[in-house]
């Protein structure tokens, strides 16, 4: 299956939640869309049903095809520790994630694209892999060349790294630094890790 490219409110809407960013139709419209929406509201859903519908938000969220997921969740459960919790480490990890969270980009998947044609480091090096791990100390910049690009320039005028205690960001040379690996608690986005795990636990 390709990545999802199509309208993100109407994903937003599915899952209940703006899990893209904020989102004005969401607001306007905060039920599952067609023409049924409200009442799909209203109906029960199943425990399996459940467990694959949070797995489904998590991979929309952070933009992963089911197979580089599955893969995620097997490395996590190589590690030591909680299954669940490794997942959302190794999610906030990745190298279009923390663009992302860093203000470089307005989006995940501007992020994306961004580290996919080399306007971004890692260390001093061009990286253009978006799931690429990165590691606490390691520094991510913005290539000179690159610098002037408006979506890079609008992003970081906003300034939405102050958000993030895990990260540290330096506005005059548009570079940021992984600190350490988030807790559970300190990650914006609502995930039950837990369903997830019970799901592939079947």
């Amino acid at each position: 299956m390709a990545r999802y490219t199509g309208p993100t409110s109407k994903i937003a809407r599915k899952f209940g939640e703006p899990i893209f960013g904020p989102d004005k139709h969401f607001e306007k419209k905060n039920y599952p869309p067609g023409q049924h929406g409200l009442a799909k509201k209203r109906k029960k859903v199943s425990e399996y049903g459940t467990q694959l519908q949070e797995k489904q938000k998590v991979k929309y969220t952070y933009g992963l095809l089911e197979r580089q997921f599955r893969n995620l969740f097997e490395q996590a459960s190589r590690m030591k520790g909680r299954k669940g919790e490794n997942l959302i480490i190794l999610l906030e990890s990745r190298l279009d994630n923390l663009v992302y969270r860093l203000g470089i980009a307005p989006t995940r998947a501007a992020a994306r694209q961004l580290v996919s044609h080399r306007h971004i480091i890692v260390n001093g090096n061009v990286t253009n892999v978006p799931s690429y791990s990165v590691k606490p100390g390691d520094v991510i910049g913005v290539r000179e060349k690159s610098k002037a690009l408006e979506v890079i320039q609008d992003a970081v005028g906003k300034g939405s790294i102050s958000k993030y205690s895990w990260l540290e960001w330096d506005g005059a040379n548009l570079t940021g630094k992984f600190i350490n690996r988030p807790e559970k608690t300190e990650i914006p986005e609502t995930i039950n890790e837990q369903l997830i795990v019970e799901l592939y636990s079947k």
